[in-house]
């Protein structure tokens, strides 16, 4: 899949209707940070959301706990949603593979090519430069909300 082309409705739709446990690479404490709106927002939708950050191991975000790795969560990882940087997207990607998630989701920014074909090859779906936050109010998303499209 060309990861620098639009993804089709359809993908990404049945990718938020799938997934229901969602680890956050990167998530932040701060409320006026990017990643602390979007796992607010996606925890208030009903996922399931699972913060990762060592900084703030063992602290709570939004009263969830926070991990250091992904290898250290006690529980199945339907997706990672990555907030880093490009350059650490293939190891977090191995990770993903590594803790048995279905999707790399990376963050508005974030692309890595070598990552993509690492999580592809591993049977993983992949997105990236967008976010889920943004993608789930979009109108093919409406109907989730309650909301007529």
């Amino acid at each position: 899949m060309d990861h620098q082309q639009d993804y089709p409705a359809e993908y990404l739709a049945s990718i938020l209707s799938e997934v229901k446990t969602i680890a956050m690479v990167g998530a932040s404490p701060d409320p006026t940070k990017f990643s602390y709106g979007v796992l607010r927002v996606l925890h208030e939708q009903g996922y399931n959301m699972i913060p990762v950050n060592p900084r703030h191991a063992g602290k709570q975000i939004r009263g969830l706990k926070v991990y250091p790795s992904l290898a250290e969560i006690d529980q199945p990882v339907d997706m990672v949603d990555v907030f880093r940087a490009s350059e650490a997207l293939p190891g977090i990607a191995q990770e993903a593979i590594d803790i048995g998630a279905k999707v790399l989701w990376s963050q508005i920014g974030v692309y890595n090519e070598e990552a993509a074909k690492l999580a592809e090859d591993a049977g993983l779906r992949v997105v990236m430069n967008r976010c889920p936050k943004i993608e789930l109010f979009r109108p093919f998303w409406k109907p989730k909300l309650g909301q007529t499209i």
